[in-house]
């Protein structure tokens, strides 16, 4: 499994993004705007659930609150 580079805030945001895009998707955009809506919806959420972002690690961010000993 992916070591975990997204924080509760932008899982959060991610998540609020993801359905508002999926829902433009499925109502108000049409041909190649409601695809591109759709799929970047998709992996918004899909990133939302699994806390883990490809670009964050090639980039080095990390989003996710540090551990306490």
């Amino acid at each position: 499994m992916f070591p975990q580079n997204v924080g509760r805030i932008d899982r959060l945001i991610r998540l609020a993004a993801g359905i508002v895009l999926l829902v433009l998707a499925f109502t108000a955009l049409t041909g190649a705007w409601a695809w591109i809506a759709g799929i970047v919806g998709l992996v918004m959420l899909g990133t939302a659930a699994i806390g883990y972002c490809p670009p964050y690690s090639l980039l080095g961010i990390n989003t996710c609150a540090m551990k306490r000993n």
